[in-house]
């Protein structure tokens, strides 16, 4: 075992603190990555405040990872020191599953090992990238394209494969009219990968203060939900419908807005139940669908079509000191549009 530094909180209305945590010692198939940069997610904030179930404290959250292998076990081939990596949302699954077998880790029948918060296959609590170094697994380790920024690569573990998959699954395309909910950290990467694979893209926000930047990501139109007429406007118009926001909403009046066969997938987490109306969905043969993370080759797919399109995420890059004045921020949406650590600094 070996002792690295951390940023830790130790309680639901504490503050983060310094810290020590241990990491394990390399097994055969472990990669020790040195931690770069890691990305601030809302689901950091969710779960180092407990607001979705018991949590074990002190906690040290962070699943958007971006860094250097240091060291490898004696039967990694995959990776070799020096090589720029990334860790997402988990770090092992049970690789014996129907859903393993199929390389969707995220959906593994026995639950995948999520990086931080979760219980290893070693009895350990997960301890994530707010952190100097992390071990995992080397069948959860991918590679980060070279012409990707460390720094900008962090979020795409997270927020950028969680917006390119429904968007890939439910196939947006050129001649699909593609509509995101939101431009946040999520939103404003759906918007530029939508755009990448030629779909035309709309923007639901609930004013019109970020059009700018969402035309300039790469959409077509931007409309404000705050006003009432937008949704009788965009009735029966979109093919798909990429819900990134986590707060409750009237969905049926964004499933509305779907066409004939559209389809809206819900990639946000609120707290709070989402009520559907069945006729809504009857009326026009529309589907309401969930989606979370991908597997760990789409997650190299991702960075890989990233990489060949020029897409990294708009970040501000904080010293560690700062995690609990962007976690505020992240709450009054005062982001454009992701933080990262410098893990550096911690």
């Amino acid at each position: 075992m070996v002792n690295v530094k951390a940023r830790a909180v130790g309680g639901p209305t504490e503050s983060f603190k310094s810290t020590e945590i241990t990491r394990r010692n390399l097994d055969k198939h472990d990669v020790l990555i040195e931690i770069k940069y890691a990305g601030i997610c809302h689901s950091d904030i969710h779960a180092a405040r407990g607001e979705w179930g018991e949590v074990h404290y002190p906690l040290v959250p962070g699943h958007e990872i971006a860094g250097i292998v240091t060291e490898v076990g004696g039967q990694v081939t995959k990776f070799k020191v020096g090589d720029r990596v990334g860790v997402g949302c988990m770090v092992d699954s049970c690789g014996q599953c129907s859903s393993c077998q199929e390389g969707e880790e995220q959906y593994c029948e026995e639950g995948n090992v999520p990086t931080y918060a979760g219980i290893d296959k070693y009895g350990e609590h997960t301890q994530g990238g707010y952190s100097t170094h992390i071990v995992v697994t080397d069948g959860f380790v991918v590679t980060i394209p070279d012409n990707i920024p460390l720094e900008t690569a962090a979020p795409l573990l997270c927020a950028g494969i969680t917006t390119y998959s429904p968007l890939k699954r439910w196939q947006a395309e050129k001649g699909k009219k593609v509509a995101v909910i939101g431009l946040g950290g999520l939103g404003h990467l759906a918007v530029k990968i939508a755009h990448a694979m030629n779909a035309e893209v709309t923007v639901l926000s609930q004013t019109l203060k970020k059009e700018e930047d969402g035309m300039k990501f790469g959409a077509k139109n931007y409309h404000a939900t705050s006003n009432p007429e937008t949704f009788n406007k965009l009735a029966n118009s979109f093919d798909l419908i990429i819900n990134t926001v986590s707060a409750k909403l009237d969905m049926n009046a964004y499933l509305n807005m779907l066409a004939l066969n559209g389809t809206l997938v819900n990639v946000g987490a609120p707290s709070e139940p989402l009520g559907v109306n069945a006729l809504t969905l009857i009326g026009k043969r529309r589907s309401f669908a969930g989606s979370m993370i991908g597997g760990i080759q789409e997650t190299q797919d991702m960075l890989d079509f990233c990489s060949e399109h020029n897409i990294v995420p708009e970040i501000e890059l904080i010293s560690a000191d700062r995690i609990d004045e962007a976690y505020e921020r992240v709450l009054h949406s005062d982001v454009r549009y992701r933080f990262v650590i410098d893990n550096s600094t911690i």
